[in-house]
């Protein structure tokens, strides 16, 4: 009768169990469309896109590569990444060593005398031993949710070593923007200086006024008041390179290409295969995975423990009475502990759990939301900034004849006054700047869109 009672009762605990989820692999969630999509995602993802082009393979310049490098190898935020990853690999490996017995060795001994009685020593030489089966898979969750922390550490880490890659990017190419800018400033300081002798010699001849000769000196001094405050701002940025790079203030040297190429192919669209590779997205989703095993572990501690204890070793007090030699001894037991009156707490951890599980996915929508609207930005603005170049290139090329024409039609011809000179010049200066700032701002986008997707490996 016993035994068809425990046959009966095996397979409707099992099923018990395992409606409770105890034992139950955790998978993204069914019925959330922006789950769905993730999972296809990362089931086709393509180990030739953007995200997976190493940042060597983006950023060719070697001097911006040095500096790469180095801010890699000396940054703080980095360094202390690597050593999260190490603890929670350590962490995972404890969860994984929780399957095994503990041993501990606990040699102890004494003596006792009264009213004068001879001193016997007593010793017990025990080794124990205590293994915790984990017949209801606490120790299951506990390791699962280990590894999946263990991921998300690393996805973290992966994002601070985009952000550091992509930061020294950022950084470099303002330097070398600024740098363009004062070579530009300097060289229209020096035609507009030879300006000024020419109108100068003018009114000598009798061919202008002084008028002129003022407002050509005026807007020569323009634009060297102008060349102080790009060299403040070069300083500026050096020193934002120097704190990246993990070091003193220094002038950093820099090219002077603007240009970040990028294959045309890997810029098109914005497919969720860019933001399943996303390290905030990685790690947003194994958040998932931790909630998960969290709720499994709150319904494991509704059911009781297991253990099996084991001691064994060398004594010669065997009972009240000490014996010399002393004798081999081996002690087995088993224990069963059931949380009788934690019932309402573990409920209540529950219901926590699963509130955590419920605010895990918000975030995760939340976070893949954030990156798509990040990757789409990044690509309106590399093609915008692109037809901006093309246009703001064409019209530095009519301002350039602009500037010739009006000189010759001043200063051979007289047919023209010097504020058409002076308007040309000043059109053409501010078309050459925006010239530079639209190719920087589309190499902006460009470093944007390499760090949206989680570039920088």
């Amino acid at each position: 009768m016993n035994k068809i009672i425990k046959i009966t009762c095996m397979p409707a605990l099992a099923i018990l169990m395992s409606s409770c989820h105890i034992y139950n692999k955790y998978q993204l969630p069914q019925d959330n469309p922006v789950a769905a999509e993730y999972r296809q995602a990362v089931e086709n993802q393509d180990s030739t896109g953007l995200a997976y082009l190493g940042w060597r393979e983006i950023f060719t310049d070697p001097t911006l590569q040095k500096y790469i490098e180095q801010a890699l190898n000396n940054n703080t935020n980095l360094e202390n990444a690597k050593l999260n990853v190490d603890m929670a690999r350590a962490q995972l490996q404890g969860a994984k060593l929780s399957y095994f017995p503990s041993l501990a060795f606990t040699p102890n001994g004494g003596t006792a005398s009264y009213g004068g009685s001879h001193m016997n020593w007593s010793y017990t030489l025990p080794l124990a031993a205590n293994w915790e089966i984990d017949v209801f898979g606490k120790i299951l969750n506990r390791k699962r949710s280990a590894k999946a922390s263990l991921e998300q550490t690393m996805a973290y880490e992966q994002a601070v070593r985009s952000q550091i890659v992509t930061g020294v990017a950022t950084t470099y190419y303002s330097l070398v923007l600024l740098h363009q800018q004062l070579d530009l400033s300097k060289r229209t300081a020096s035609i507009w200086k030879d300006q000024v002798a020419t109108m100068e010699q003018l009114k000598e001849a009798g061919n202008t006024t002084e008028a002129a000769v003022v407002q050509s000196r005026a807007n020569y001094y323009n634009i060297l008041a102008s060349i102080p405050d790009l060299e403040q701002q070069i300083t500026v940025v050096n020193n934002s390179l120097s704190v990246l790079l993990n070091t003193y203030p220094n002038d950093w040297e820099v090219s002077s290409n603007l240009d970040v190429s990028i294959p045309s192919e890997a810029i098109s669209g914005v497919p969720m295969s860019y933001l399943a590779t996303r390290p905030d997205v990685v790690a947003a989703e194994r958040s998932l995975a931790t909630a998960f095993y969290a709720v499994s572990s709150a319904h494991a501690n509704f059911y009781p423990s297991l253990s099996i204890s084991a001691q064994g070793g060398f004594t010669n007090l065997l009972g009240s009475i000490i014996t010399n030699p002393g004798k081999w001894f081996i002690q087995l037991a088993g224990s069963l502990s059931a949380p009788l009156f934690a019932r309402g707490q573990n409920i209540a951890n529950l219901k926590v759990a699963k509130a955590q599980q419920e605010q895990a996915i918000n975030n995760f929508e939340n976070t893949v939301m954030n990156a798509a609207a990040d990757v789409s930005d990044a690509l309106v603005k590399i093609d915008k900034s692109s037809e901006k170049t093309r246009l703001v290139d064409l019209q530095v090329a009519e301002l350039e004849k602009s500037v010739e024409y009006t000189n010759e039609l001043f200063i051979l011809n007289h047919q023209t006054s010097y504020l058409e000179v002076l308007t040309a010049r000043s059109s053409l200066l501010q078309a050459q700047l925006a010239s530079l700032s639209t190719r920087h701002a589309r190499t902006s986008a460009l470093i944007s869109l390499y760090q949206a997707v989680g570039g920088g490996r």
